[in-house]
């Protein structure tokens, strides 16, 4: 288990399904509650265009079998 000192966001309440954060020295660790032993690292960068990204519609249609292929 780390050491860092996560946060979690106040509309979560005490639900137990929460997504952590936490500032590491090198940029964002982040986790769920539900597996806090799973732990993604990323830079406050790459955390904010995922998060434009989200917000822009630009993840809506992400299947788990890909994008769909162009035909010609």
């Amino acid at each position: 288990m780390s050491t860092y000192q996560w946060r979690k966001s106040s509309y979560s309440a005490d639900a137990g399904n929460c997504v952590n954060v936490a500032a590491t020295d090198d940029g964002i660790a982040i986790r769920e509650s539900d597996e806090p032993e799973a732990i993604l690292t990323t830079t406050p960068a790459a955390l904010r265009a995922f998060i434009r990204g989200t917000k822009a519609g630009r993840l809506d249609h992400v299947s788990p079998k890909g994008p769909p292929q162009r035909t010609t």
